[in-house]
């Protein structure tokens, strides 16, 4: 498929993501349950609500796309390496985030094509924020029905550098890259705490210079907001410097990374 024409879905994929989000916004208004799944992550009915929504939609627009989602049964990686395009989701990124009312979590619907995220859609049902892109298209945010702004990354300045971190995943990895951050620019860095991938989306939209992730994440966590993040200037890097890339390898978890506006900065050397 030309990359003129992925944007052909856009539309459509925005429809399934506000509708995945009403899905979730039924249950999180309910007394809902909370299990436990292998990983020891947090699942809702409201996760599966949001999953078979999708996949539904997904499944009648592109009969001819696979789909992996994380709330899919597990694919060995013999399947999932021949495909070449591929939608990957994630029903409800932020399921802790669902679970404390805080507002923070989101819809992440992206179009995966030779490892790359090609077409992005994240939608948080809250607050009725949604960001979407496609490639060589642009990003772009939209509040509520009000016309749609396009999003850059900001030019970073080390006076006054802004990180992006987790909610709920603060560790000892990001205290000693914080304290580092400001032992060499002489600036303690304003911290910005968000869920899910909205960390990402600030980066997209020049909120924030840089989220370091420095904890497990999988492919479905960042996708859709890597190809928002991408189309806006600015990439998702592993510690090496390179991009993160989609269905290269048997696991699905990411490595280490730093979402990031554009420039050189090597922020791995301040781990």
């Amino acid at each position: 498929m030309p990359s003129q024409n992925y944007h052909q879905y856009l539309e459509q994929v925005i429809a399934i993501a506000k509708a995945a989000g009403t899905a979730i916004m039924q249950v999180y208004s309910t007394d809902f349950n909370v299990v436990k799944k292998e990983d020891n992550s947090p699942l809702t009915q409201a996760d599966l609500a949001a999953h078979h929504v999708i996949v539904a939609a997904l499944s009648k627009i592109t009969p001819h796309i696979p789909i992996l989602s994380e709330e899919s049964e597990a694919l060995d990686y013999e399947i999932r390496r021949k495909w070449q395009q591929y939608w990957l989701i994630d029903p409800l990124d932020g399921t802790r985030e669902f679970v404390k009312r805080n507002g923070e979590f989101t819809v992440n619907i992206a179009l995966i094509d030779k490892q790359k995220a090609v077409l992005g859609v994240v939608y948080a049902p809250v607050t009725e924020v949604l960001y979407f892109a496609s490639q060589d298209q642009g990003a772009y945010k939209q509040f509520e029905h009000k016309p749609a702004v396009r999003i850059r990354t900001k030019l970073l300045d080390l006076r006054q550098p802004i990180v992006a971190g987790s909610r709920s995943h603060s560790d000892e990895k990001m205290q000693n890259f914080m304290q580092n951050l400001t032992n060499s620019l002489g600036v303690r860095p304003e911290l910005i705490s968000m869920g899910s991938s909205l960390k990402i989306c600030l980066v997209a939209e020049g909120v924030a210079d840089v989220y370091p992730r420095l904890g497990p994440t999988s492919e479905w966590d960042t996708a859709a907001a890597h190809c928002v993040l991408s189309e806006a200037g600015g990439d998702i890097v592993d510690e090496g410097g390179l991009t993160l890339c989609y269905n290269s390898k048997r696991s699905l978890l990411n490595p280490f990374f730093f979402a990031k506006s554009a420039g050189v900065i090597n922020w791995a050397s301040y781990l």
